[in-house]
């Protein structure tokens, strides 16, 4: 049903009037003004930090805490504004399985049913809005804890929550981060179909491609500000701010990793028969990875590619020593890694660091990051306390994090400011493997083609570092030297990148690149 004023012109489902939010005297968003029309999609973009998520969570009346604020946030619903946050593992309560966190949601709605009735009808509402959510295998994902399952998973969850609330105006924050070709065009679908049934979606992303093929009107934001917005079409065809061209640039601007590989080199890291479990209660659960054979060379980078679910952060955690329950070899150099973190010496850890996907949830709140960077040349190294935080202060800078921001504790940085803070932390072990977790996948255009840059620098200069990117973005693949492609759990491809993307072989491969683009709405 449409809302509609006297001349036939939808009303507004939300406005935000001169939005202005402060911290410390700080402005970090400052007159901020946009609608939030029925059956249209509103995109915010720009840089990390640029204030998009502040906004969009005013709209829930959520502000950082001891922010004084101004201007106006108004909701005409009536009901709540669903929210879908970047980091998905942040709103799953860790000790409660699937089913329960969105059983409880399904109870309120059908508390006006027979108590007879209200079980089976929550349970309905649940498998509806985990089906929508894109999440077909529902027995199986409702018996899992969150951390059970992957990031793309897991914000699919989440998804299904805000559809479980009914709500008519839905913010989505970077909902397509960390997802794979397949699932993101399903992400895309099922948002454009929100917006069909009316629903007002506010899109935070900094991914292009998909507010091409959503957005209606989109909103560029930088440092707190609107630099520019306006129809969708009109913005992507002429224009007007020169940070928005930079931003459109710079979507092509990123250089190759194939700066050459001596393929006479023996492999820094083997793995040999890895068949890697997800440990259920006391006992061992269901194979959830299968690897015979996966090289990983110095002066190398393999990107590791496959929907979300197919094992690829696992593979990447059984690497770490993160994931103990597995069976099979994995070598560095000539001596077998022990499976557990715990078990691992020193130098052991230090050569074989991982960054999260999410980089909130690993660092310690209470502490300046600047800190929390250096302790990993102090910890792992032995450093002395005063060279480490030189050291993490060259690094953070190289990232493009200044010595003003680090200085701060994570929660006054953005998602895409702790991502690379918490790659500097893992550059200052001085690894020979680097496990990078869809590192890229929740950073602006610009952001992600200097943090590609800075790799592909680290990777040429260092001579000895082998790179895993795992991604779902088959652009950032292409730069890699070789390809590894997981599905169900197996590695059903593997070889040099163009030829895998270029020429796959494999039918999941082909399905992989055939649907690398979003679909557009209709």
């Amino acid at each position: 049903m449409k809302h509609e004023d006297g001349t036939g012109e939808s009303l507004p489902l939300a406005e935000v009037r001169d939005l202005r939010v402060e911290i410390d005297g700080r402005a970090i968003v400052d007159g901020v003004t946009f609608r939030v029309l029925p059956g249209r999609v509103t995109a915010l973009v720009g840089a990390s930090g640029s204030g998009k998520t502040t906004t969009g969570l005013a709209l829930l009346g959520e502000y950082p805490r001891g922010a004084r604020t101004g201007g106006e946030v108004r909701v005409t619903t009536g009901g709540p504004v669903g929210y879908v946050p970047q980091h998905p593992a942040s709103v799953l309560a860790p000790a409660r399985r699937v089913d329960a966190l969105l059983t409880d949601v399904a109870r309120r709605q059908v508390r006006h049913l027979p108590r007879g009735k209200r079980r089976a009808a929550a349970r309905a509402l649940v498998v509806r809005a985990l089906e929508d959510a894109q999440l077909t295998d529902t027995d199986v994902v409702l018996r899992r804890y969150p951390h059970q399952l992957s990031g793309g998973q897991q914000q699919r969850v989440v998804l299904a929550q805000a559809l479980l609330l009914g709500s008519r105006v839905v913010v989505a924050d970077e909902p397509t981060t960390g997802q794979d070709s397949l699932t993101k065009r399903r992400v895309v679908e099922q948002l454009a179909a929100l917006a069909a049934r009316g629903i007002g979606v506010v899109l935070l992303s900094h991914d292009l491609e998909v507010v091409r093929a959503l957005a209606d009107g989109v909103v560029v934001m930088r440092a707190g500000r609107v630099v520019e917005s306006g129809p969708a079409e009109r913005l992507w065809a002429a224009p007007r701010h020169a940070w928005t061209r930079e931003l459109l640039a710079a979507e092509t601007g990123v250089s190759s990793f194939d700066v050459g590989v001596a393929r006479s080199r023996r492999p820094v890291v083997r793995v040999r028969g890895l068949v890697a479990r997800h440990r259920a209660g006391s006992r061992s659960g269901p194979v959830v990875l299968r690897v015979l054979v996966l090289d990983l060379h110095a002066g190398e980078c393999l990107a590791v590619v496959g929907r979300s679910g197919s094992g690829k952060t696992t593979l990447a955690r059984c690497l770490a020593g993160l994931h103990r329950d597995h069976a099979g070899e994995i070598r560095l150099d000539d001596t077998v890694l022990p499976r557990s973190l715990r078990r691992r010496t020193r130098a052991q850890l230090a050569s074989v660091q991982y960054v999260f996907q999410d980089a909130h949830a690993a660092f310690d709140e209470h502490r300046p990051v600047v800190r929390q960077v250096a302790r990993s040349a102090v910890r792992l190294r032995g450093a002395d306390a005063g060279a480490a935080r030189r050291e993490a202060v060259d690094v953070l800078a190289r990232l493009g994090l200044p010595e003003e921001l680090v200085r701060r504790r994570p929660g006054e940085l953005s998602g895409g400011e702790l991502q690379r803070a918490a790659l500097a932390r893992a550059l200052l072990a001085r690894p020979r493997v680097l496990l990078c977790d869809e590192i890229t996948s929740g950073l602006d255009a610009v952001t992600r083609r200097d943090i590609l840059r800075t790799l592909t620098e680290l990777v040429g200069e260092r001579g000895d570092l082998a790179l895993v990117l795992i991604t779902h973005d088959l652009a950032t693949a292409a730069l890699a030297h070789r390809v590894a492609v997981l599905d169900a759990g197996e590695v059903v491809e593997q070889g040099p990148a163009r030829e895998v993307l270029d020429d796959p072989r494999h039918p999941f491969t082909r399905s992989l690149v055939g649907t690398a683009e979003p679909a557009a709405r209709t």
